[in-house]
């Protein structure tokens, strides 16, 4: 029963900090918006700029919405990067280590606002993606695992991030130092298809973590094969929690020593 409780509590304490990291965001509306706009913007960029010279088999806004909707993704681990830097440096932790709040709901907090705003975000590219040809042909059970890998990437990654803030010495450096994230889309089959880039690209391209969950998301919403890919876009994610976990729970100690 005791166990039952000690679950129970710490789930209300999770929520709360949710809301609070959510609260954050409404403080700070002119990053939320950025974060938003700038993965749509890309994808009109790339769509109407670029599309009409790229061969992919397929309409390109078909094609590009499963890489625009990992780059949203990365753009909001950047904020939950600079949110949990800006609570160690800001002293708000020593308050919370007061009232017995743990490490773990707080960082599970920052994440748990980080998945409600690419949730957010996500709907937004979907919106956009609409009004300009995207024309899924998805069943209800491929939108729905669709949506499951979308979480668990987004889940994976901003606890990841997470423990990028605990890592760095300010939000600036954090901020910066989730650049990589952001990156990781470019070099994969989010806006290309991999056989078009140099040789010595391909291996990265191919076996790097989001190209997966590219493909998976791709094939789901297209309703076509994806074979084993879903599973092994799921093992990077649970493989990338895992480590973040690992990190960011003796990054949170060291720092709160």
């Amino acid at each position: 029963m005791s166990d039952t409780r000690a679950a129970t509590g710490a789930l209300t304490v999770t929520g709360t900090m949710a809301g609070r990291g959510i609260r954050l965001s409404r403080r700070n509306i002119d990053a939320v918006i950025t974060s938003m706009m700038l993965p749509v913007m890309l994808m009109l960029i790339f769509v109407y700029f670029f599309g009409g010279a790229i061969d992919t088999g397929t309409r390109y806004v078909t094609y590009v919405v499963p890489g625009v909707l990992l780059l949203c993704a990365g753009f909001g681990s950047a904020s939950t990067a600079v949110s949990v830097s800006e609570d160690m440096k800001g002293g708000i932790i020593d308050r919370f280590r007061t009232l017995d709040v743990g490490g773990t709901p707080i960082l599970a907090g920052h994440v748990g606002a980080s998945v409600a705003r690419n949730l957010l975000a996500t709907a937004l590219v979907f919106g956009v993606a609409f009004l300009i040809g995207f024309r899924p042909s998805a069943t209800a059970f491929g939108w729905l695992a669709a949506l499951g890998l979308l979480v668990a990437f987004i889940t994976a990654i901003s606890w990841l991030a997470a423990a990028v803030g605990l890592l760095t010495r300010s939000p600036e450096a954090a901020g910066g130092a989730t650049f990589f994230m952001m990156f990781l889309p470019y070099p994969s089959s989010a806006f290309v298809p991999i056989d078009t880039m140099p040789g010595w690209l391909h291996g990265f391209a191919q076996h790097q973590p989001v190209t997966p969950v590219i493909e998976s998301l791709r094939g789901l919403l297209l309703d076509q094969p994806v074979g084993s890919t879903p599973w092994i876009a799921l093992a990077w994610c649970a493989g990338i929690l895992a480590v973040a976990l690992a990190a960011s729970g003796g990054l949170f100690s060291r720092r709160t020593k």
